[in-house]
């Protein structure tokens, strides 16, 4: 059995609520995999679980908050509606959905999945999240994917999400959007952390730093992730790796160490482009 470890630290949604700084994603697990890997995560200390309709695995989601000691109130948990559901009755309905696979009362943070703006409905969509706030079924909402043109149709609307979840690593710093969060108060949440089999785990400048800290490189990157200010959700259902990407509190990163990874940036790096994808 895997010991615990201390719970991540938090950042503060603009609306006060907590948010855990590292949690476990769940993309691709299915429901009886989320199951296991969940409760096992919950036990080890983790405390903010991601997942969304479109992974298909609410339900274990749901079972594994359940199944683990740690009771509902302490765990944060993430879920996030498709396209179909960009209207004020379809976000309700996307809502109620979830709350039922989930088995919970209420979600701790709402998120529109894709802005896809070919249909042009997400300012429609947020708005409806804002009911929901109030309604109490959410304690906290926002976007995934959203390009700088998308947060600035919900500003011209009224609307700041409490948190954009982006593609971001060292290699795609996002730093247009990064800059458009700060000036707002948005968190930035980050997912594909780590780049999984991308070039990024055999990089040289990330290896060397991990080298003198007795790390391994997936931990220096994410510990990248949350000294730069970022909630991040990394995926594993191996309880070993769970153990090591959680084990990143005890450490920092150099001012220089800091910035030599800033200088990874790579413009030239693919990115999802949420005006082509989306679901």
């Amino acid at each position: 059995m895997t010991a615990q470890l201390p719970p991540a630290p938090t950042l503060r949604l603009a609306n006060g609520v907590e948010i855990p700084q590292l949690g476990l994603g769940t993309w691709p697990m299915d429901d009886a995999q989320c199951a296991v890997a969940v409760t096992a995560a919950i036990e080890m200390g983790y405390r903010l679980i991601d997942t969304a309709e479109n992974y298909g695995n609410e339900a274990g989601v749901g079972e594994g908050v359940r199944n683990a000691s740690v009771p509902r109130s302490e765990v944060f948990i993430t879920t996030k509606f498709n396209r179909k559901w960009h209207s004020a009755a379809g976000v309700r309905e996307a809502c109620e959905a979830s709350l039922k696979r989930l088995g919970t009362d209420y979600i701790d943070l709402f998120l529109i999945h894709w802005p896809n703006p070919d249909q042009d409905r997400y300012v429609e969509a947020y708005e409806a999240l804002t009911t929901l706030l109030a309604e109490g079924k959410l304690r906290g909402i926002g976007v995934s994917n959203f390009k700088p043109a998308h947060l600035r149709k919900l500003f011209e609307a009224g609307f700041v999400p409490h948190l954009n979840q982006i593609q971001l690593d060292p290699y795609r710093q996002r730093r247009d959007i990064v800059a458009i969060h700060q000036a707002k108060g948005i968190v930035t949440e980050t997912w594909s952390p780590i780049d999984r089999n991308g070039p990024m785990l055999h990089d040289p400048v990330i290896a060397g730093i991990a080298k003198a800290h007795g790390k391994t490189v997936p931990q220096i990157v994410l510990r990248w992730h949350v000294q730069s200010g970022y909630v991040t959700t990394p995926k594993s259902a191996d309880p070993r790796r769970q153990a090591e990407n959680l084990d990143i509190f005890g450490f920092a990163l150099s001012a220089a160490e800091m910035a030599a990874l800033h200088a990874l940036d790579n413009p030239a790096a693919p990115v999802l482009n949420a005006d082509e994808f989306g679901h």
